[in-house]
């Protein structure tokens, strides 16, 4: 609980101010949606250049490791969508993090046997997973890349060697992280020498990750996982400030991204398709929505007690199957076809009191469950990742969701690049009541995941839109939220992504501050729901709607997103 406290807090001090301007972008050929400017231009120049949607992701994403370092980059993993418009076929790219030989399933248990507390784990090299982003992205641009490597690094290196103003985003994080920042590569790159931080305007430069991005444009991905900078990523990790991990020059050399077959379903009239397993994403924003397919758009209007009510129920109880069932498909049974079978949903959803909150959900038996014999994980609430959104000109679209897990990760880096802590995706308890945790830590093992980067497709199966969000496991509810407020409400995709966020993890009920949440809370209050009211969440969606003539892309207000597009 401690845990999720502290996160949600995180994520109400990195949010933008509440009447911070709506950004929403009409484009006619192709469009960028991403969260810093620098990186949806990035991105948006090799559109020009008549790069695919998989050139600009790689350009968007190198320019976000360096001007939003807290959330994303090299050192992290990522999930990528593709569809490809000329095929109609949707994939998936797993760029996820991995575990290193040296894992073991008790790594996060204190002496006493108990597991230790979440921020007991960072900083430091024990959390650090290999880093998949550049495998991905390397993978996905070997069969859709159009533009050459080496072009699409220009804009990142260029950036870093010649500076860029600090923008508002990454100067807040920076101050409301300065109270507990005492690794040393933290404060050599966003402090002063007299302790003071980064402010918003300073011209931050970062040769060192120019240097990192030269190598790897030259040598491919080989450049990140052999070599130099392979052996300053061991160097950071194994000498860590305070905790150390095992990770060697061999597990980075065998890290291999993958292409997997994405986690598609119907809701309604519309057809979506979004990553499966090692991400709970996909299948449990599926869930969600078959759940409340059984109600009528009517009741599923935005800012209504009704609406609030039922997505909280049916987030329960995709939140209850999300811990018991989810985990990487490699090591553990998921019954993936089973928790998004319709008759199964339909089951689930008459659990759904419409005038009462059901407390809290249990999982439920799914077909193809009888392999599944696990214990539910305890999940914390943490944020530090991003999505971005792009269609090039041949209506290609890429939905990423990126990240380093928490803010600033590890807190330690390497050549220029921030390390991510994503193994403390693990369940800290390999054992819980005597079974198995189907997401304990093991050598080789991906650690679970939330990230929901989604396309939907109309009932012709044209492409209709594309959203994703940051904000660890609230990333489900985030991007159910928007989907249901755009395919119930009929919102246009710039309100849906800036309305007040509504979230229900199987815990309590969290109404992100705004006008009438107290209406709202006390209507909740009076249904049996605990409610609680943060001061702001921590989303930061990013998307693109298909329209007659083009394109409409949006960015959450909470951050410094943009969309771009001719």
């Amino acid at each position: 609980m401690k845990s999720l406290v502290l996160g949600l807090l995180f994520a109400a001090a990195l949010a933008l101010p509440a009447d911070a301007q709506i950004t929403e972008t009409v484009a006619h050929k192709h469009m960028v949606a991403a969260a810093n400017p620098h990186a949806a231009a990035a991105g948006l120049e090799m559109l020009r250049a008549g790069g695919t949607a998989v050139d600009a992701a790689i350009a968007t994403q190198l320019v976000l490791g360096l001007v939003e370092p807290e959330s994303s980059g090299i050192g992290g993993g990522a999930f990528m969508l593709v569809f490809d418009s000329k095929s109609r076929k949707t994939t998936s790219f797993d760029g996820r993090e991995m575990a290193p030989a040296s894992a073991k399933p008790n790594m996060f248990l204190g002496p006493d046997g108990n597991p230790r507390g979440h921020f007991d784990a960072i900083p430091g090299g024990l959390s650090v997973g290999i880093p998949g982003v550049v495998g991905m992205l390397g993978l996905a641009h070997d069969k859709y890349g159009k533009l050459p490597w080496a072009q699409l690094f220009q804009p990142a290196i260029k950036l870093a060697e010649s500076g860029f103003p600090v923008g508002p985003k990454l100067a807040r994080t920076i101050k409301n992280f300065a109270p507990g920042a005492k690794m040393p590569d933290i404060r050599a790159h966003f402090y002063h020498a007299d302790g003071t931080t980064l402010a918003e305007g300073e011209i931050y430069k970062n040769p060192e990750y120019a240097a990192s991005l030269k190598k790897i444009a030259a040598e491919g991905p080989d450049g990140f996982y052999k070599g130099e900078i392979a052996e300053a990523i061991i160097q950071a990790v194994q000498h860590a400030p305070g905790q150390q991990g095992g990770m060697t020059m061999a597990d980075l050399a065998n890290y291999r991204a993958q292409e997997r077959s994405p986690v598609c379903g119907d809701y309604r009239q519309y057809h979506l398709c979004s990553m499966g397993p090692p991400s709970s994403g996909g299948i449990a924003v599926l869930q969600i929505l078959g759940e409340l397919q059984r109600f009528p758009s009517s009741q599923l209007q935005p800012g209504t007690v009704s609406n609030a009510h039922l997505f909280s129920q049916a987030s329960k109880l995709a939140y209850a199957d999300r811990a018991k069932y989810l985990g990487d498909p490699a090591f553990v049974h998921v019954p993936m076809a089973g928790l998004i079978d319709k008759n199964y949903l339909r089951s689930r959803a008459a659990l759904i009191d419409p005038a009462k909150d059901m407390g809290t959900a249990q999982a439920g038996t799914p077909p193809d469950e009888k392999h599944a014999r696990y214990a539910p994980q305890v999940s914390p609430v943490l944020h530090g990742t991003s999505h971005l959104t792009i269609v090039d000109d041949a209506g290609n679209v890429v939905a990423m969701t990126t990240s380093v897990e928490f803010v600033f990760g590890a807190e330690i880096m390497a050549k220029g690049f921030i390390l991510n802590n994503t193994l403390t995706d693990f369940s800290f308890q390999p054992m819980r009541d005597g079974l198995p945790v189907a997401n304990a830590p093991a050598p080789g093992k991906l650690p679970l995941s939330a990230m929901s980067p989604t396309i939907v497709f109309d009932k012709d199966r044209r492409f209709l839109l594309s959203v994703g969000s940051p904000g660890g496991p609230a990333i489900i509810d985030y991007v159910a939220q928007t989907l249901s407020g755009i395919l119930d409400g009929k919102m246009s995709m710039k309100d849906a992504i800036a309305m007040p966020r509504e979230l229900a993890m199987n815990g309590p009920t969290l109404l992100e501050n705004g006008p009438g949440v107290d209406k709202l809370a006390a209507a909740l209050t009076a249904m049996g729901h605990t409610v609680q009211i943060p001061s702001q969440e921590g989303s930061g969606l990013h998307g693109i709607m298909r329209v007659k003539d083009g394109y409409i892309g949006a960015a959450d207000p909470r951050r410094d997103g943009i969309a771009l597009g001719d």
